[in-house]
């Protein structure tokens, strides 16, 4: 594998001297390290107790509970190393992030691009070694300090060693917070780039900032390559692996989710559809004249219900429909309520079933047969 593929270079220390602990061991570690509250001296010689804030103690707990990784270098070890890599160091500028805003960002405004690079930092080859040596090196002494408390007989920081610590690690964790800030903008120019219509933009941004993170971990800057190279390589592979998941998460649900199949009910759509076919049967009944209705019945019904004039124009009220066939309006209530109780056993008997048709009173043979499935009557056999 190429160097530029990797960008990563081992560190001096030896492997064997440098394997992660196990589950175990980090718990080990947790449980005897205990630092609640640190004895140190004063000036006069007078021990003082000092208790290390809730955040301290949580926060070196978890540095110790797991061995600090960095890229090493030459440099670390020379004479003067602190003082050459950060004193003597150019000033470098600070990013601002207060454009930084990827959801709401629109992919097709020239404008918006133009007061972002306005803004960007863009680093040289030479700031961006000057960053990287200062992160590793904070992350080296970090271990370094580790070591030193491996090694030591109560296997406990002293006071000096958990300032010390604290201290390295979170100087690496603000220049590795400024290295990801300086880069923001390619995280979001490669998104645009290999924007995937299955893959959500923000999920795209977020999983393109977690490989920068992690570039910013791994990358070598002794090797002599921009970062830039090494973190699109990074960031890519990122969005390739967000789309292989998502295409066997497809595999495995081929449907999207619809919200109208969500709030579907089959229950309701079917007694939706008997009630519209059995409103069409009382229609049948009433035109075909299938429940004997007499001439002042059926002109009650379709007036009521507007059977003739269809949904053009609105029923007629009891009292209307009165005024036509010259009764008042109870009466019409009466004849209504006598045809829709003969509409109701037609309906029954013909449409529902629930009903058996009544043979008539000299207990001859019916005149009707209900058959399954048929609205009308079955033709009788001829003797």
């Amino acid at each position: 594998m190429s160097t530029l593929a990797t960008g990563i270079r081992e560190p001096r220390v030896k492997r064997s001297e440098r394997t992660t602990p196990s589950p175990l061991e980090q718990v080990r570690r947790r449980q005897r390290l205990g630092i609640g509250a640190l004895t140190t001296k004063n000036g006069g010689g007078v021990a003082v107790r000092r208790t290390l804030s809730a955040d301290d103690e949580k926060l070196l707990t978890q540095i110790m509970s797991g061995e600090q990784d960095f890229i090493d270098s030459p440099a670390f070890y020379e004479k003067g190393a602190e003082k050459k890599i950060y004193d003597e160091a150019p000033d470098i500028q600070k990013p601002d992030t207060s454009w930084y805003h990827p959801v709401m960002d629109d992919l097709s405004s020239a404008k918006g691009r133009t007061v972002k690079s306005s803004q960007q930092v863009i680093l040289t080859g030479a700031e961006e070694r000057v960053l990287f040596y200062q992160f590793n090196y904070a992350r080296y002494r970090v271990w370094k300090l580790q070591e030193d408390v491996g090694e030591s007989a109560s296997k406990k920081p002293t006071p000096e060693q958990a300032t010390d610590i604290l201290r390295w690690y979170r100087r690496a964790d603000i220049i590795r917070e400024q290295i990801a800030e300086t880069n923001l903008a390619l995280v979001l120019a490669m998104a645009k780039r290999t924007r995937m219509s299955e893959v959500d933009f923000a999920d795209l941004v977020s999983e393109g900032n977690m490989a920068l993170l992690r570039a910013v971990d791994k990358f070598d800057a002794g090797r002599g390559y921009k970062f830039s190279t090494y973190a699109c390589r990074a960031i890519l592979k990122a969005f390739s692996r967000q789309g292989m998941k998502l295409s066997k998460y497809r595999q495995r649900f081929p449907t999207d989710f619809d919200p109208k199949l969500e709030r579907s009910n089959f229950l309701e759509t079917k007694r939706h559809t008997f009630e519209r076919d059995a409103a069409d049967e009382v229609k049948r009944i009433v035109m075909d004249n299938r429940a004997d209705l007499t001439d002042v019945e059926r002109t009650v019904i379709e007036h009521r219900f507007g059977l003739e004039s269809g949904e053009q124009e609105k029923p007629m009220t009891l009292e209307q429909v009165g005024q036509i066939i010259g009764v008042t309006k109870e009466r019409v209530r009466q004849i209504q309520n006598k045809a829709m109780e003969k509409i109701r056993l037609t309906l029954e008997t013909q449409f529902l079933g629930t009903r058996e048709e009544e043979p008539p009173a000299d207990g001859a043979a019916p005149a009707v047969v209900v058959v399954p499935g048929v609205a009308g009557p079955a033709p009788q056999p001829q003797g």
